[in-house]
């Protein structure tokens, strides 16, 4: 397998040109998401999960999951003391599943890269764990996630390398109102999916 290649649902994600697209393949994968991706070693939501909770306190809230899916960062959220949790996804079924999971106090079906329909400042942080991804959303969905974030709060994103290097991290060290106060080292977000270009993790706060 070629580097960046993958079969099944993934590489159909990945090869999705359109939001339609990529619903679509999402809606597809919903039922088996979870467990496929917990064979491949997903480490995107405890990363994610361990960046938010060491730069923002117990008790932060409202929270926003961005690209939520199936809301596997919903219940660990919770556990860390986050509330209340929202999540937003593109995918209708895979909103379906997190809001079986009972974890969130509202479920958004959106698009990041288009306006949302959230007050400025609406949400004490933010997180957003492989969104910013191959065939997924690029930095156009920057500037609402920083509108949306009260001022001084953290925005958690993971950021393919791939993505990241193509001009993601000029654009964002450039955009005024938000500082990069962490960064990751690389690391592969599914050790058992063969092929995965890496990704890091990034923390900015909210000017």
């Amino acid at each position: 397998m070629s580097i960046g290649h993958h079969d099944g649902h993934l590489g159909k994600v990945y090869d999705a040109q359109a939001p339609e697209q990529v619903a679509a393949a999402y809606d597809a994968w919903a039922a088996s998401y979870d467990a496929e991706m917990a064979a491949a070693g997903y480490r995107h939501p405890s990363i994610g999960c361990a960046l938010l909770a060491r730069h923002a306190p117990r008790g932060t809230g409202p929270v926003l999951d961005a690209g939520c899916g199936t809301g596997l960062l919903g219940d660990w959220l919770g556990i860390l003391g986050f509330a209340p949790v929202e999540g937003l996804d593109l995918s209708a079924g895979m909103l379906a599943v997190a809001r079986s999971k009972g974890s969130y106090a509202r479920l958004h079906q959106l698009a990041l890269g288009q306006p949302l329909p959230f007050a400025d400042g609406a949400f004490a942080a933010v997180i957003s764990t492989g969104v910013f991804t191959t065939g997924h959303v690029g930095a156009e969905a920057l500037p609402e996630l920083i509108r949306i974030t009260r001022a001084g709060g953290p925005m958690v994103l993971t950021v393919k390398t791939s993505l990241w290097d193509a001009g993601f991290s000029t654009i964002l060290t450039t955009m005024a109102g938000v500082a990069v106060v962490e960064a990751t080292a690389p690391y592969v977000s599914m050790p058992g999916e063969t092929g995965t270009i890496p990704s890091l993790a990034v923390v900015l706060r909210r000017g």
